[in-house]
């Protein structure tokens, strides 16, 4: 082989490698789904987000109809206030119930619309007032845990029948 064809598939080998790296990069970073269809935003506000990230998926009946646009926090009313970015071939009555969900047990956190009946849909700029924030698993435990306590507290602190209902101990019986 001459110098020429070395050099060639050499590049045309770094060439597919770069091309392999910036598409494991956009994996890795949840940009694959590039969408260049027309959207309209939407706002709902969450008690709390959980894990949800910017470009989080946006689904129905497990179609991804959008992306999370932005996340931030209203001082008004206290709460997390979240931007959706929906692909406007999806239109969504104004009834509309928007819920924090996540992919299997420990998998990335999305948002999933639950459209409603009403005859009137979301507009740009719009807002989802039926929202269910995340179900936080460390909030679970804890609370598993302190119910779990308060059970014992109460069986072992039950009442007493007979004369020892003040706390007296009984005398051990003689033998």
């Amino acid at each position: 082989m001459t110098r020429e064809k070395t050099d060639f598939w050499v590049g045309l080998f770094i060439l597919l490698g770069l091309v392999a790296l910036a598409f494991l990069a956009l994996r890795a970073g949840n940009m694959s789904s590039f969408s260049f269809a027309p959207t309209y935003q939407v706002h709902a506000h969450f008690d709390n987000v959980g894990g949800l990230k910017v470009r989080a998926p946006v689904k129905s009946s497990g179609v991804v109809v959008g992306r999370v646009a932005q996340i931030g926090f209203d001082n008004q009313r206290f709460q997390a206030t979240v931007t959706l970015s929906l692909e406007q071939p999806y239109a969504f009555p104004k009834d509309s119930s928007a819920s924090i969900l996540t992919s299997g047990l420990l998998g990335e956190q999305y948002i999933g619309l639950t459209p409603g009946g009403d005859d009137q849909n979301l507009a740009d700029g719009g807002t989802i007032e039926f929202t269910q924030s995340a179900v936080v698993l460390e909030d679970l435990i804890s609370k598993f845990l302190y119910s779990s306590a308060e059970k014992e507290g109460s069986t072992a602190k039950g009442p007493t029948a007979g004369p020892d209902a003040a706390g007296a101990a009984a005398p051990a019986p003689a033998r």
